[in-house]
């Protein structure tokens, strides 16, 4: 099964699979390689990621949902700024020496970022010593997974990235936990904004190639 989610989850990350585009769990086993047995719980996998969902007897690629994305991206932030808050506190140095080496890690690709960059968000916030806090996070970047693909496609974007959280883990090292939160908060916003902007900008465009994209509103 662990094969077939990953081909799958790629798949959809990379809008192989639009999003809103009917599946089939037989139509799927080309695909995956898989038999229908691996390919249903690979679906049931990513239906608690927030990628697929039920469609009376098949599935669905989920939609993408600004709405949602705005709502995740808020639970992220605040619960991020409390779990740095407390690593201020409570991290030790052979832990921030372990996230160190997480955050100057250069991904090449896109696949590399998204697991880089959300390797280092759940490394940081388990320096709180919560794990609450921590398994918080990693369920909202979970979520977010999809949309942060589209933000680091790039290897600008990747590098943007990769600065940001050198400077969070300075002032996390330095102490300074008024500091680190402000930052943990100008990464999830700016994250956010670039996403929507571009989502909202070109939502005709993406409907046109048949990418299902719902939510509306402001995107601040």
């Amino acid at each position: 099964m662990g094969e077939a989610y990953e081909v799958l989850r790629r798949a959809v990350l990379t809008m192989e699979l639009l999003p809103g585009q009917a599946l089939s769990e037989r139509g799927l086993e080309s695909l995956a390689g898989a038999s229908r047995t691996p390919v249903r719980a690979a679906l049931v996998r990513l239906a608690h990621e927030g990628l697929t969902v039920r469609d009376g007897r098949g599935w669905r690629v989920a939609p993408l949902d600004l709405d949602e994305v705005r709502a995740v991206v808020e639970h992220r932030e605040v619960v991020e700024c409390g779990a740095v808050a407390l690593a201020v506190e409570r991290a030790t140095p052979a832990g921030l020496d372990a996230v160190q080496v997480l955050a100057e890690s250069a991904a090449d690709d896109a696949d590399t970022g998204l697991r880089d960059g959300a390797q280092f968000h759940v490394a940081l916030a388990r320096l709180s010593c919560n794990d609450f806090l921590a398994d918080a996070v990693e369920g909202a970047l979970t979520r977010l997974a999809r949309t942060r693909w589209l933000e680091v496609r790039s290897g600008a974007s990747r590098e943007q990235a990769r600065s940001e959280h050198l400077e969070i883990l300075a002032a996390v090292r330095a102490g300074d936990a008024d500091r680190a939160v402000e930052l943990v908060r100008e990464h999830a916003r700016g994250t956010r904004d670039r996403l929507l902007a571009h989502l909202e900008a070109d939502r005709l465009g993406l409907r046109s190639r048949g990418v299902d994209v719902v939510g509306s509103g402001p995107v601040g």
